[in-house]
């Protein structure tokens, strides 16, 4: 994953399975939410609803993002026992999900 050090965000983008109601979606959100408490790497969290006009979403409806101190602090969260036991909850809620983690740059002009 390159460089380990420095701030690191882990973006999530889900599509929920047809039948997945809105309250049990919230009930994920707030499990999700939850794990800034639980796993010490994970610093905060951030989520939203589509709500783009331009129609390009490919049916995502949700984002999630995580921020980390490192990439080491992506790997503890990953493995980490809560971690692993939302996962297997959350992702089996999912129709489609895309994952990825980077490093973000500030450009100047």
């Amino acid at each position: 994953m390159g460089d380990s050090k420095g701030v690191v965000k882990h973006i999530l983008l889900a599509k929920f399975k047809n039948g997945i109601s809105e309250e049990q979606i919230d009930q994920l959100i707030k499990g999700y939410a939850n794990l800034v408490n639980l796993i010490e790497p994970m610093k905060a969290f951030q989520c939203g609803k589509d709500v783009s006009i331009e129609n390009l979403h490919q049916g995502f409806t949700h984002v999630f993002e995580s921020t980390f101190e490192s990439t080491q602090g992506i790997a503890e969260y990953i493995s980490h026992p809560a971690h692993v036991e939302f996962a297997n909850k959350f992702l089996s809620s999912l129709d489609k999900v895309i994952v990825i983690d980077y490093k973000p740059t500030l450009i100047c002009n």
